[in-house]
C-alpha cells in the first residue's frame, strides 16, 4: 500500500485523471490529457509547483508521514543543521555561498569516454511505438537543450516502411535517421542519444548502419529486458498490409496476418488489430558461463566497428541476472548500465504481466548496490549505473541517487519525461491550428487548466524566455512547446533537486550518500539496508547527551 499518492493533492493543487502509482503519475497516462497532474502541471508552471497553492492564504502540512509497506515513498531524505561538503573551488563555506542555486548537478559517466550531463536524469527508451514517434521532436529537442541523454529504443528501423534491409544491411533508415539527428541538432556536448539494440535490430544491422553514419556521435545500447514485461516489445497495428508488411520484415505477428481466417475475421471486424513482438533473446544460451561468453563477444564486436561507448539495458528479472549485468558489464567496461525495476513504465505491455513479473524497484536496486559493493571490495572499478523504474519527481531522484551511491549516476524517466511532450503539442495545435496535425495536437481549444497559466506561449510556459535565452529569437519558430514544456519541467525537477541536496548540505553530486536516506518503516530497513528513521545517528546523539 502506498500512502502518499492520492487522485487529489490539494496543497499543491493538483488531480490525476486516473488512479496514481507509486511514482505519482496516473496508471494509464493519456496524450491528450487535459490536467493535471503533478508532472503535468509542471510542464507549464516549472518551480511554482514545488511549494503549496495560494501563498498568503494559507499554511500546508505533510500527510505522508505513516509509511505502510516498502516502496522508494518509505524512504525519507536526511537533513542536517551544520556544515556545507562538495561546493566548488570558487566558493567558501559562507551561508552567503551555501544557497541551493550553488548546488551542482552537473556530472559524468563513462569508462574510458566520459558523458558529461547537466543534470542527472536521462530519458526510458523510446522506440517503435507510435506514440515515440509522434512526439519525437519534442523528447529529442527538449533532452538536448536540458543537457541529458536521449535513448531511441528497439525496432524503429524494423517497423519503418521507408527502410531499406537486405540480408542484414541496411542502405536506408529515414525514421532513425530523423531520431538522431534532431537531438544532434541541438547537443552543445552535454547528454548523448543513445541507440538501442534487440535480436531483430542485431540482425537487421542497425549497429553497423549507426557506426558506420553517425560514429562516436551516438552510444549504443544491448537490451536485456526491461522492468515493465519479461517479453519482447510490442506494438499494435490496425492495417492488414502493415502486419503483413511486419510478418515479412521477421516479427512475430499475432494472430498471424498471413492465415486465410484471420483475414476474414479483419474483414469481417471481428478482429480489429495485431499485435507486433520481438523475439526474446538468449535462447540458445544454457549457463552463466555461456551468457558471459556471448556477451564478450558482442561488446567486443560492437567495439571492433568503431564504437567507444557502449551500455546495456537489463530489466527486473531475478538476483542472479542482475549479478549477471552488473558483473559483466564491469568487466567488459561498459559505460553505463540501467536497472529497470517493477513499476516501470510501458507503451504496449500485457497488462497483468506488467502488474505480476519480476522484481520491484526499490528490492532490486537495493541488491544493485550489494552486489556492487562486493566487486568494489575486490578492487574493481564498478560500471556506472542508472536507476529505472517508477520515478517522476525530484525526491525519488535524490533517494534513488543516495540508494545506489556511489555507483548510481543517474535515474532514468520514462513516462514522466514524455508528459511535457504531449502537453506542448496540445497547446502548440490549439495556439497555431496549422501545425496541429505536424505535432500530433489533441485538442481543438486550450481548457481551464492551461488558460490560468496564460493565453499564448510566452505567458503559459514559466521557461519559455530561458529557451529563447539559449537558442535567441529567431530559433524559437524551430522549437516545438513540447520541448519548451520539457524544460520547464526539468527546470522543477531540478530546483528541486537542489533545495533536497542543500538541505543535506551536500552542494555536489559525488557528495550524495546512503547515509542522506533513512527507511520509514522497519521491513523497509530490512529490505533495503538503510537503517531506521529511529537509529540513523543514534550513537552520535547519545555521545553529545553523555560528553
Amino acid at each position: 500500500m502506498d500512502m502518499r499518492f492520492s487522485k487529489n493533492n490539494d496543497a499543491l493543487g493538483t488531480v490525476n485523471r486516473g488512479n496514481p502509482a507509486e511514482s505519482s503519475l496516473c496508471t494509464l497516462c493519456r496524450a491528450d490529457c487535459q490536467g493535471k497532474c503533478e508532472t503535468w502541471l509542471s510542464s507549464i508552471v516549472g518551480r511554482k509547483l514545488l511549494y503549496p497553492r495560494d501563498f498568503g492564504h494559507v499554511t500546508a502540512g505533510a500527510n505522508n508521514t505513516t509509511h505502510v509497506g516498502v516502496s522508494y515513498n518509505s524512504l525519507r531524505i536526511q537533513g542536517y543543521a551544520y556544515g556545507a561538503h562538495g561546493l566548488g573551488a570558487s566558493l567558501s563555506n559562507d551561508a552567503d555561498d551555501c544557497i541551493f542555486p550553488n548546488v551542482s548537478l552537473e556530472t559524468e559517466f563513462g569508462a574510458e569516454m566520459k558523458t558529461k550531463i547537466k543534470m542527472p536524469l536521462m530519458t526510458g527508451a523510446l522506440g517503435s511505438t507510435f506514440i515515440a514517434a509522434k512526439y519525437w521532436d519534442s523528447f529529442a529537442i527538449g533532452g538536448s537543450l536540458v543537457g541529458i541523454p536521449v535513448v531511441i529504443g528497439e525496432n524503429v528501423v524494423g517497423v519503418d516502411r521507408e527502410s531499406v534491409i537486405n540480408k542484414g544491411k541496411i542502405s536506408k533508415a529515414p525514421e532513425l535517421d530523423r531520431r538522431i539527428d534532431t537531438y544532434l541538432r541541438y547537443n552543445d556536448g552535454y547528454g548523448a542519444i543513445i541507440v538501442q539494440l534487440n535480436v531483430e535490430d542485431t540482425r537487421n544491422g542497425v549497429a553497423e548502419y549507426v557506426a558506420e553514419k553517425y560514429g562516436n556521435k551516438c552510444i549504443i545500447e544491448l537490451k536485456w529486458g526491461q522492468g515493465a514485461k519479461d517479453i519482447g516489445g510490442e506494438i499494435q497495428v490496425t492495417s492488414l498490409d502493415y502486419a503483413l508488411f511486419l510478418k515479412k520484415r521477421g516479427y512475430v505477428v499475432d494472430p498471424n496476418p498471413e492465415l486465410p481466417e484471420v483475414q476474414e475475421a479483419f474483414k469481417c471486424g471481428a478482429i480489429k488489430s495485431f499485435a507486433r513482438h520481438s523475439r526474446l533473446g538468449g535462447t540458445n544460451i544454457k549457463t552463466v558461463d555461456l551468457v558471459r561468453e556471448d556477451f564478450m563477444k558482442s561488446v567486443d564486436y560492437l567495439r571492433s566497428i568503431g564504437f567507444k561507448r557502449i551500455s546495456l539495458k537489463t530489466g527486473s528479472y531475478g538476483m542472479e541476472e542482475l549479478a549477471m549485468a552488473i558483473k559483466f558489464s564491469t568487466d567488459a567496461k561498459l559505460d553505463l548500465l540501467t536497472i529497470d525495476g517493477s513499476g516501470g513504465g510501458t507503451g504496449m505491455s500485457p497488462w497483468n504481466m506488467m502488474q505480476s513479473w519480476g522484481v520491484p524497484s526499490i528490492n532490486l536496486h537495493s541488491k544493485a548496490h550489494e552486489y556492487a559493493s562486493i566487486l568494489a571490495a575486490k578492487g574493481q572499478k564498478v560500471v556506472d549505473m542508472s536507476f529505472a523504474g517508477g520515478f517522476a519527481l525530484e525526491d525519488s531522484i535524490f533517494k534513488a541517487l543516495a540508494l545506489g551511491a556511489p555507483y548510481t549516476k543517474l535515474v532514468c524517466m520514462g513516462r514522466a519525461i514524455m508528459i511535457p511532450g504531449y502537453l506542448g503539442a496540445n497547446i502548440e495545435g490549439v495556439l497555431h491550428p496549422e501545425r496541429r496535425e505536424k505535432v500530433s495536437g489533441n485538442w481543438d481549444s486550450l481548457p481551464k487548466t492551461v488558460t490560468a497559466a496564460g493565453e499564448n506561449a510566452e505567458q503559459i510556459f514559466a521557461s519559455f524566455f530561458d529557451v529563447q535565452k539559449k537558442l535567441g529569437k529567431d530559433e524559437m519558430k524551430n522549437i516545438p512547446y513540447g520541448a519548451i514544456a520539457f524544460w520547464t519541467m526539468a527546470d522543477k525537477l531540478a530546483c528541486g533537486l537542489q533545495q533536497l541536496m542543500a538541505g543535506a548540505r551536500k552542494f555536489s553530486l559525488n557528495q550524495i550518500s546512503r547515509g542522506d536516506i533513512f527507511s520509514g518503516n522497519r521491513e523497509t530497513e530490512r529490505e533495503t539496508g538503510i537503517p531506521h528513521v529511529s537509529e540513523v545517528n543514534d550513537e552520535g546523539a547519545k555521545k553529545i547527551l553523555n560528553a
